[in-house]
């Protein structure tokens, strides 16, 4: 796998059209936005590299993207697996899809040719909670978290992001990151989102609250290759280790 990634050239992992324009949203998918001391948490011991440590530090590296500050990552303490990483297709369906591994925590982007871009993921509870067929309905750069009126009655702390008073601004404490995007099936708003995360520690398990969560870099590069429109599947698992 590995040598595979080698092979990849810079243009293949970073080139990628713009999107068009998103549209606003209510995002049910985080059940309580993430506590300011969480953010800097103790994080799992380095990892030992045996790939090419520099040109990931160069692709997870600091950043200004719309005017908001994407820190590093720390690639030395993930697991290589969870990377960004061109692999063979294990899915079997038609380029341009997006198929999320549940039982793997990878999120893969069918490309031509039999390959595919993988993406490591951190599932919440909300992240099992559906699976399916339907489609990227729409995205959105930098999204507002607005929790529905039902989640503000569970928990009143969160009177302050509510519809009514507009949600929670953008930014590095959101729920959703550096990016949304909006999953639907014959119509219907599923509450599943894919969307960024700056806890990078959390890639590769189950955590407390979230849909599918991606390092912030990676939902960026995401963002850029998926057209409104585009097909999704969410399994169980696809069967392969």
């Amino acid at each position: 796998m590995l040598d595979t990634i080698e092979r990849l050239s810079r243009r293949r992992f970073l080139g990628a059209a713009a999107a068009g324009a998103a549209s606003l949203a209510l995002s049910a998918c985080t059940s309580s936005i993430p506590r300011r001391e969480t953010i800097g948490a103790v994080a799992p011991a380095p990892v030992r590299p045996n790939y090419d440590l520099a040109y990931y530090q160069d692709i997870y590296s600091a950043r200004v993207d719309e005017g908001y500050e994407l820190p590093a990552i720390p690639v030395e303490r993930i697991d290589p697996a969870y990377l960004r990483q061109m692999v063979p297709d294990p899915t079997g369906e038609v380029p341009g899809t997006i198929v999320v591994d549940q039982s793997q925590h990878y999120l893969y982007l069918v490309q031509p040719g039999g390959q595919a871009m993988r993406y490591g993921v951190g599932l919440g509870r909300e992240g099992f909670a559906w699976s399916g067929r339907a489609v990227v309905q729409w995205k959105r750069k930098w999204p507002r978290w607005t929790p529905p009126d039902e989640m503000v009655a569970r928990q009143p702390e969160l009177e302050p992001y509510s519809i009514e008073n507009g949600g929670m601004e953008p930014g590095l404490q959101n729920p959703l990151g550096a990016r949304a995007l909006y999953i639907f099936q014959n119509g219907e708003d599923t509450l599943y989102r894919l969307h960024g995360s700056p806890e990078w520690w959390s890639i590769g398990q189950s955590v407390s609250s979230g849909c599918v969560r991606l390092i912030n870099q990676d939902v960026v590069d995401l963002y850029d290759r998926v057209p409104n429109g585009s097909p999704i599947l969410v399994v169980p698992s696809l069967g392969v280790a």
